[in-house]
């Protein structure tokens, strides 16, 4: 059964850093076969891609984020990072992971199967 788990969310101040991590278990296939995701959900509005990275190591970022985020993985961990800096409070949401057997630099939601509970990221101004 595949498990994602998300890690790191926490309440900070704009302007301020932090690190997401999204460990994936039971995958079918070597981790490095995936594209893996950051996608974000706030109340009342939907969940939107943040950042990708697939299997050999191309990125994708919503442009609400470029500058300030950064995805990154480790295949030896079966980990995916999100670096956030200089964050803003537009940037408040439940931030969740995602895969997709498939090297894609796309991300609309209904491309992703398998997906985690997400962290809480709170940035208060």
């Amino acid at each position: 059964q595949v498990q994602l788990v998300e890690s790191g969310g926490d309440s900070v101040q704009a302007g301020g850093s932090l690190r997401l991590s999204c460990v994936a278990s039971g995958l079918p296939y070597h981790y490095n076969t995936y594209s893996m995701a950051w996608f974000r959900q706030s109340p009342g509005k939907e969940r939107e891609g943040v950042a990708l990275i697939n299997g050999d190591g191309g990125t994708r970022y919503a442009d609400s984020v470029k500058d300030r985020f950064t995805v990154s993985r480790d295949n030896t961990k079966n980990t995916l990072y999100l670096q956030m800096d200089s964050l803003k409070p537009e940037d408040t949401a439940v931030y969740s992971c995602a895969t997709r057997h498939a090297y894609i630099l796309d991300l609309r939601r209904e491309l992703y199967d398998n997906w985690g509970q997400g962290t809480q990221v709170t940035v208060s101004s």
